[in-house]
């Protein structure tokens, strides 16, 4: 009888890895169909990405006369459009280079790519010394975060922990992505203000859909992009240089809304 209980629960425990490997591939295949803007069908009426693009070039300009952002965030802007050949073009400033190469995978014609860096940037976080955050301020450490799934584990406070080093501020609504070994999948959305080691960089991708850009980051196209050229090997990073240099596919803002609708109702179903 006891044979018989421990071969069973080796069969119990086997079937729920096998479930939760199923469950993994499935979703996995939904974050790239999405981005691939395969998940949802195209609606005409909804524009282009362009008409969102251009809203961001208008809000860049405005933050560079007010001094919020550097005069290069627009002298050095990258356009990515599509020549009379029918192939992909790259114009920073006046120069114009053929990146047809480059481009992974088709996308609806509404649709538009962007560098990663022309919405966020990799290299700039702002940090805190250790000393000058509230006890009850949240601390966020790698650990916290389960793999794959970036289900929060644990939320501490910073009279929890032993902090000693500088760390990353960030705001509600924030995306949270571990440079730190990218194929562990650790990216979540900050439901409140706080702070998180420097291993984890904080970004706003502004009027993009925050969970579109979630999707995005956890799907295998950016996984495998940021393997692709980490520097470490035990400890392997995504560098700020390449991070900026990622490809994104970007569909007009209401297609955006749609497709992160439709993921969750995929996943319930899963």
């Amino acid at each position: 009888m006891e044979k018989l209980t421990k071969k069973l629960n080796i069969l119990l425990a086997e079937r729920a890895e096998l479930e939760a490997g199923l469950f993994d591939r499935l979703y996995k295949s939904i974050l790239q169909e999405a981005i691939q803007g395969r998940l949802v069908p195209q609606i005409e009426s909804e524009g282009t990405a362009e008409e969102l693009l251009e809203e961001i070039r208008t809000e860049k300009r405005r933050l560079v006369r007010e001094g919020k952002l550097k005069k290069s965030a627009i002298a050095n802007e990258s356009r990515i459009f599509r020549g009379d050949d029918n192939k992909y073009y790259e114009q920073i400033g006046y120069k114009v280079t053929n990146i047809d190469g480059e481009i992974p995978f088709d996308i609806p014609e509404t649709w538009r790519w962007i560098r990663l860096g022309y919405v966020i940037d990799f290299s700039s976080n702002s940090s805190m010394k250790s000393e000058n955050i509230h006890q009850d301020a949240w601390i966020l450490d790698l650990e916290d975060i389960e793999r794959e799934s970036g289900i929060l584990l644990r939320r501490k406070k910073m009279s929890e922990s032993n902090a000693k080093s500088d760390k990353h501020r960030f705001y509600a609504g924030n995306i949270l992505y571990s440079k730190l070994r990218p194929y562990l999948n650790k990216v979540l959305i900050a439901d409140i203000d706080g702070y998180c080691t420097s291993e984890i960089l904080a970004f706003d991708f502004g009027k993009i859909n925050s969970e579109y850009a979630l999707a995005y980051l956890r799907s295998p196209f950016f996984v495998e992009y940021a393997m692709s050229d980490a520097y470490g090997v035990k400890m392997p990073r995504l560098g700020s240089k390449q991070g900026n240099k990622a490809l994104m596919p970007i569909p007009p803002l209401n297609e955006q809304h749609r497709i992160v609708n439709q993921i969750k109702r995929l996943k319930c179903k899963l």
